[in-house]
């Protein structure tokens, strides 16, 4: 792949994969949000509209409404859920499956795990389908899951073990000096806020992280790079909270980013995806030991 166009690709599609814009119409003008949308959308279940509004993935002439509000003509709703749920369509992008294992390029705005999940959607095609790990909502990319128990047992088994390598692929605002890092730190969940918090010395309720990057790309007029990244541990929302408390936070990231800079590149979504699953097995895999040294990218 030519980087430089994936970074001028990335930027400019990766938010609208999963938005639809409508216009209120005269028929709906006084209405309830609710009673448009489920209109618009037939097959989009009231429980995944209600968890949209909860978490703010619908916007009313670009303001968040976490409640169903009173429209009117001409007013622009747009409207965050995966075509997937919007469209109650088995749309899936499968990278890779065999008998054992199967690969799926998640788009944003799905869960992993959940209701109305992507572990949900594939629930309804197959008799025995759990993942093996997790992203979160807003990344894309590859989710590697389990088609039957022993499977899943190796799989759990081999994350545990470290005989199973991910990489990412990250925009991020800066050019780092140090063009190729392994890093450490110490990272603090906080359940209640739902955010986790990066320190560099050891504290009480801290967990270890190891995070490595590489600069792939560089774009000096934007004061962008491009980073492979590694994850030695999976905790939750590492790379993007120790990326941002190095100093490079991911654009498009309202969470650990920052605002100013997301506005000027007008990106709302994290810019992260899982790009590459390698199964670097040294110990005995069982039924799955064919799939040792094989490599799953995008």
């Amino acid at each position: 792949m030519h980087y430089l166009i994936y970074f001028d690709f990335i930027l400019i599609f990766l938010y609208n994969i999963n938005m639809k814009t409508l216009i209120v119409n005269k028929k709906y003008d006084n209405k309830k949000l609710n009673n448009f949308i489920l209109d618009s959308f037939p097959n989009l279940s009231q429980n995944t509209l209600f968890k949209a509004l909860r978490k703010k993935d619908i916007r009313v002439n670009d303001k968040r409404v976490s409640e169903n509000v009173t429209i009117y003509e001409n007013d622009e709703i747009k409207v965050f859920i995966s075509d997937e749920l919007l469209e109650g369509k088995l749309n899936l992008n499968i990278i890779y499956e065999d008998d054992n294992i199967l690969v799926i390029n998640k788009s944003t705005n799905l869960e992993v795990t959940g209701d109305n999940s992507l572990t949900t959607i594939l629930e309804k095609k197959y008799t025995f389908i759990k993942p093996c790990h997790r992203i979160d909502r807003n990344t894309t990319g590859l989710v590697l899951f389990a088609k039957n128990q022993e499977a899943l047992d190796i799989l759990l088994d081999k994350f545990k073990n470290r005989e199973i390598e991910k990489h990412y692929l990250a925009t991020v605002y800066g050019i780092p000096k140090v063009k190729k890092i392994r890093l450490e730190a110490y990272l603090f969940k906080d359940n209640k806020k739902s955010i986790v918090y990066i320190s560099d010395t050891p504290k009480t309720g801290y967990q270890k992280i190891i995070t490595s990057y590489k600069v792939i790309d560089e774009n000096k007029k934007d004061n962008t790079s491009i980073l492979d990244i590694e994850l030695e541990t999976g905790r939750t929302h590492q790379i993007r909270a120790h990326l941002a408390h190095v100093g490079y936070p991911i654009l498009g990231d309202g969470k650990y980013g920052i605002n100013e800079i997301n506005k000027k590149f007008n990106q709302k979504t994290q810019l992260l995806q899982s790009n590459s699953i390698k199964f670097t097995f040294k110990t005995p895999s069982g039924i799955l030991e064919y799939l040792t040294g094989k490599e799953i990218k995008l």
